[in-house]
């Protein structure tokens, strides 16, 4: 489980001695920005988004994969319909999800194109704004799959 920022910097060395990696997405946007999602004062915080997140996600995924390893991941990232597209982008190899949200999950990706989730997380990893990277995910998510943004 990558769910530190040690363990995403190490993920090179674990990858070598491992068949898959899974990013712990919930754990470690806390550790890494530490913030706590759980307190209300400082919740607003807690950005799946923001640079360094997004950075980790990539450099665990370029790890696991130069070692032949599968890489997923889990946490409410992996389940948010609107940063998906990112994930997959990003070189995410799986997404575990909440049976809930598989339904909207699954119908996003299927309108996904894997030049849109590549040129999003391009974006991302070149931005400097956790605001500006979710401002983009929105954008695709509701251009490609409006259905499932209606009345939100």
């Amino acid at each position: 489980m990558i769910e530190t920022p040690s363990a995403a910097i190490v993920a090179e060395s674990l990858a070598k001695r491992l068949k898959f990696l899974s990013i712990g997405t919930n754990d470690l946007i806390q550790y890494s920005l530490a913030v706590d999602r759980m307190n209300e004062k400082i919740a607003h915080l807690y950005e799946p988004t923001h640079p360094a997140i997004v950075r980790l996600i990539k450099m665990t995924v370029d790890a696991g994969h130069a070692h032949q390893a599968w890489v997923s991941v889990c946490g409410e990232m992996a389940g948010d319909p609107v940063l998906a597209p990112l994930l997959l982008g990003l070189g995410v190899d799986e997404l575990s999800v909440a049976p809930s949200v598989l339904p909207s999950v699954k119908f996003l990706i299927r309108r996904l194109k894997m030049t849109e989730a590549k040129e999003l997380a391009e974006f991302a990893l070149q931005c400097e704004s956790a605001a500006a990277i979710l401002a983009r995910c929105q954008e695709l998510a509701r251009s490609i799959a409006p259905s499932l943004f209606e009345n939100k």
